[in-house]
């Protein structure tokens, strides 16, 4: 049995120069759970164990009715009052979606039955907030971070100005996927995919 690789499947949605491009991404589907706050902080840390409870638990239901897949890279939304500037706002306000991109095949019922599966086990009832949503971006400004997250702003800069240059603006919401794990990877050489709808 074949292990589906989203990644290698939709390669051209994950190009990463360091100078940023344009990128025309198609619609995806993720498993999505929603929060504000501080990056790192106990509820973030909460949604993010829900999300990846939620992932794998499908995931290995899935494997064993025959249809197994790679569980992809966390990527995350990130917005403010300010949607193209939240950098600049406090980090307390925050507001933040966690994501992880599914396979086609993954359904609400899929989603309900993790839920019900990891309740059952005791785990926080925050797996019941994990929705199924599909991202419709389009034209982006994509590319490559090497760098800790709150260092950003230099290459954020950057893709602001690859996108007048070719007479678009930023709209929409600023968009992470991160290529490290940072518990395990230095923040200096922390690769990160920065993405930014524009048009």
């Amino acid at each position: 049995m074949e292990k589906l690789d989203l990644y290698k499947l939709n390669k051209q949605d994950y190009v990463a120069p360091r100078r940023p491009v344009l990128v025309d991404i198609k619609p995806a589907k993720y498993l999505a759970i929603a929060g504000r706050g501080e990056p790192g902080s106990a509820v973030f840390q909460a949604r993010l164990g829900a999300l990846y409870n939620v992932a794998f638990t499908i995931k290995m239901a899935k494997k064993r009715a025959g249809q197994d897949y790679a569980v992809c890279k966390l990527e995350g939304l990130w917005w403010g009052d300010n949607k193209t500037d939240f950098l600049n706002e406090p980090r307390d306000k925050w507001n933040w979606k966690l994501l992880i991109r599914a396979p086609d095949f993954i359904q609400n019922r899929d989603l309900s039955e993790a839920a019900r599966t990891l309740v059952a086990r005791g785990r926080s009832a925050d797996v019941s907030d994990v929705k199924l949503e599909f991202l419709r971006e389009g034209p982006c400004v994509q590319v490559l971070h090497i760098g800790a997250y709150d260092q950003e702003t230099t290459t954020i800069d950057l893709m602001l100005q690859s996108a007048r240059e070719a007479g678009l603006a930023f709209h929409g919401l600023h968009h992470e996927i991160y290529l490290s794990d940072p518990r395990r990877v230095d923040a200096a050489r922390l690769k990160t995919i920065l993405r930014h709808p524009a048009h």
